[in-house]
């Protein structure tokens, strides 16, 4: 019997830009690799699997969308004379598809009940092909990792080039000031050779493309070894030191003689070997004697392949569904999935992925294409790729849209939030309220001793790690050895971090009570502690300006601890309360709590994070740097920061105008975020919103009125005793924040033991940890969990 849909005019082959699922269902982890292998839906692209769980199925009971292609993949018998080698985008001559897998597609009608419906009937070619052909969801995204958005400057757009001449092809082979004959940067003004800066992976190079800009002051320079015939290749603003675009590279070129169609790319670019860099950072995998790490397999412990610079959100998801919470809200096997049109764009339904995925056991196996040649037991596990769920957290986000290397910590704080705001019904609590905690602000009056005491909620603390370096001894120790040689520092005990996090300071203030200007003390402690408390120890400072890692050892122990000398003991009764007034009772701006995180992790001060957010829009923490680059030498730029208090009227929004705005189809936090931005001003609040659609909102505590209003629950407990034990932790390889790798170690009991041990989570590779103490010492995120009293 013939299929009546393959006639259908809704069928048609995917778009460029739209994303076809037919690596992995896209409600739980199942791919074109099992031996049913995967449906494709032909209307929506929808990618459902075909085993037990039948996701397919499920997906057409839902939309009704009758035809699929099924695809299936089998890898083939290869024989190897050396193992794979990790594929990258210079993998020019590297393995295809079709080199390593035989792939077998079917054509099936769900309505019909038609197991093989003909291929070459209705329109179904040129649908199979183009399903076929498309990039897939998770390629779409990996092609954004290699690469980045470049601009041009004004240095090229004002080049004015020096009297044309043909550069000699002889004089293509070296650097003018050395023999080098890689690494060659022509500079577009005057036609110079100048070797660049040595790379990583063993590029030489001796900086004379940069002593040739120094020396004459012309900026613009462009890599020889990376022009391609199309017109692509390494442009470098030495003016700017920053990597351009320049679009008339063509006209440029051809000033000096050189045609790009005989031009050949010999060379990697600056981004290539920056992703290399990335990607070659490894943690140990084996012992002191050489042996491999233990690897581990079963309920818990799978690892999550990296999509190319996605370590820092490996490490974050494997700490949080450690989690009892996270465990217990999304790794749900008995229940059914939200029934949702597109389950990709639906974070309930990709966390709820995720959890299975990491904690069933289901993926956790060695993968055979990773075995050494004489077993494959030995091999590591192929690893979930967390692309819907790494698209869709970071949609609309500046930073982790983009497939660049994060800072971990951040990609935590932003994940919480999005957790937080999503929907949890009453028998689903929001995980992430685990983490929430009170801390108390105390201030007294260095004249009158009058106190205020101030509450904020919080998820997590970044604690100073104070800095000293070990002294270098100069006995046997050469000039040129001690120039060269790295800064050590001494260690410092957790206890030492959290005394300088909650140590009493001085601050500027003209108190209300008696007009004082001597200043008040200001100390904060906890008013309640969390169930998890997650600590961010910050290891970067500014050295000349740039954020820079220093490896100070953090001594953390295994063991129970105490926190209860740093609970707050609250009013006391001989204490008097300071009046309330308008001008500090209620703060006229309250700075991006996001901004303020990642300028305090980079050393500057909180006052001074504050004043440089106000001064930009309170938006863009990259903004907020530069404008405090600027300003560092202005005598107030400690003073406190004294916002307009007319401003404050305007930051409340009025109920009537979040109305009016709900009317048009904005949502509460939004249309309040969008009053707060405009003063009120509803025409330029309808604009702003826009211009800014993927604006999360202004989520901040709801107004309240009339009896009705209920006393809102501090978070966490402030019983006493608060003991606490560290359950994971996140580390990171690398000087910046930008580059290097991270991994996380978390502390759970393996099979065939009955007490926990440290197991290490490095991408796909997971194994029994190997000198956790030494890797405790330079963690970077802290998840300590509190115990029974």
């Amino acid at each position: 019997m013939a299929c009546k849909h393959v006639e259908a005019l809704e069928l048609r082959p995917p778009g460029p830009n739209q994303a076809v699922y037919r690596e992995d269902c896209t409600q739980c982890f199942d791919s074109i690799d099992d031996t049913t292998g995967l449906d494709v839906c032909l209307s929506c692209f929808n990618g459902g699997c075909t085993g037990e769980r039948n996701h397919t199925a499920l997906h057409y009971a839902q939309r009704q969308h009758p035809l699929v292609l099924n695809i299936k993949r089998t890898r083939k018998t290869v024989v190897r004379d050396e193992p794979p080698q990790k594929i990258s985008k210079l993998a020019i001559s590297a393995e295809t598809e079709a080199d390593r897998y035989d792939v077998a597609t079917t054509v099936r009608c769900y309505e019909c009940n038609i197991e093989s419906v003909d291929k070459t009937s209705g329109r179904l070619p040129a649908v199979v092909e183009g399903v076929l052909k498309a990039n897939t969801f998770s390629k779409q995204e990996e092609v954004k990792a290699w690469e980045q958005e470049f601009t041009t400057c004004e240095h090229i757009l004002t080049l004015q080039q020096e009297t044309p001449r043909q550069i000699q092809s002889q004089d293509l082979g070296h650097c003018s000031m050395c023999d080098l004959q890689e690494n060659l940067w022509l500079c577009l003004q005057c036609g110079n050779l100048g070797c660049g800066r040595q790379q990583h992976g063993g590029v030489r190079g001796n900086s004379h493309a940069l002593e040739h800009k120094k020396s004459t002051d012309h900026g613009v320079a462009v890599k020889l070894g990376s022009i391609t015939p199309e017109g692509t290749a390494d442009i470098y603003c030495y003016s700017c030191d920053e990597e351009r675009i320049d679009e008339d590279l063509g006209t440029h070129l051809a000033h000096w003689g050189i045609k790009l169609a005989e031009r050949q790319k010999t060379e990697k670019s600056l981004m290539e070997m920056q992703v290399e860099q990335n990607m070659s950072w490894e943690f140990a995998m084996t012992d002191e004697d050489g042996h491999e790490l233990q690897k581990v397999f079963g309920k818990g412990f799978t690892g999550l392949k990296n999509l190319g610079n996605s370590c820092y959100l490996a490490s974050a998801l494997q700490c949080l569904f450690a989690l009892p919470q996270f465990q217990s809200r999304y790794y749900l096997p008995n229940e059914d999935l939200p029934l949702v049109t597109d389950p990709a764009q639906d974070l309930e339904t990709q966390l709820r992925k995720m959890a299975d995925g990491l904690l069933s056991g289901r993926y956790s196996r060695p993968d055979p294409a990773t075995a050494s040649s004489d077993t494959a037991s030995d091999g590591y596990q192929k690893g979930l790729a967390p692309a819907m769920l790494k698209y869709l957290v970071g949609r609309g986000h500046s930073e982790f849209s983009t497939m660049r290397q994060q800072d971990s910590f951040e990609f935590l704080l932003h994940i919480v939030k999005l957790i937080t705001r999503s929907q949890h019904t009453a028998s689903l609590p929001d995980p992430t309220g685990a983490f929430r905690f009170v801390m108390e602000q105390r201030l007294q009056c260095l004249q009158c001793k009058k106190v205020r005491y101030r509450s904020d909620e919080q998820d997590n603390i970044s604690i100073p790690v104070p800095i000293r370096k070990k002294p270098v001894e100069a006995e046997n120790t050469t000039e040129a050895e001690g120039s060269a040689a790295v800064d050590e520092y001494e260690p410092v005990s957790l206890k030492e971090c959290l005394d300088s996090f909650t140590a009493e300071e001085i601050v500027d203030l003209t108190c209300a009570a008696c007009g004082s200007k001597d200043g008040f003390s200001k100390r904060s402690l906890f008013k309640t502690f969390p169930e998890v408390l997650a600590v961010n120890a910050r290891r970067f400072v500014l050295i000349n300006w740039v954020p820079t890692k220093v490896d100070v050892p953090v001594v953390v122990g295994d063991e129970e601890f105490l926190l209860d000398d740093y609970k707050s003991s609250g009013q006391l009764p001989a204490e008097e309360l300071l009046p309330e007034d308008t001008s500090s009772a209620k703060p006229s701006f309250v700075a991006n709590a996001d901004a303020v995180q990642q300028l305090e992790s980079m050393g500057f001060p909180r006052n001074r994070c504050e004043k440089a957010l106000h001064a930009t829009g309170n938006t863009d923490a990259n903004a907020a740097m530069e404008w405090l680059f600027s300003h560092m030498e202005d005598p107030d730029i400690d003073a406190p920061l004294q916002a307009d208090n007319d401003q404050a009227a305007s930051n409340t929004a009025d109920p009537e105008k979040i109305e009016m705005l709900g009317a048009m189809g904005f949502g509460p936090p939004q249309a309040r975020k969008a009053l707060k931005e405009t003063a009120g001003d509803m025409e330029r609040a309808v604009e702003w919103l826009f211009s800014h659609p993927d604006e999360q909102g202004d989520f901040g505590e709801e107004e309240s009125s009339g009896n009705n209003a209920a006393a809102k629950t501090e978070p966490g407990s402030g019983n006493l005793p608060a003991t606490f034990q560290l359950q994971s932790i996140i580390c990171h390889k690398g000087a910046s924040i930008h580059a290097g790798h991270y991994v996380a170690f978390v502390r759970k009991a393996t099979p065939g033991e009955d007490q926990p041990s440290w197991v290490l989570f490095n991408d796909e590779k997971v194994v029994k940890a190997n000198d956790v103490e030494e890797m405790k010492k330079f963690a970077y995120v802290y998840f300590f969990k509190r115990t029974e009293s």
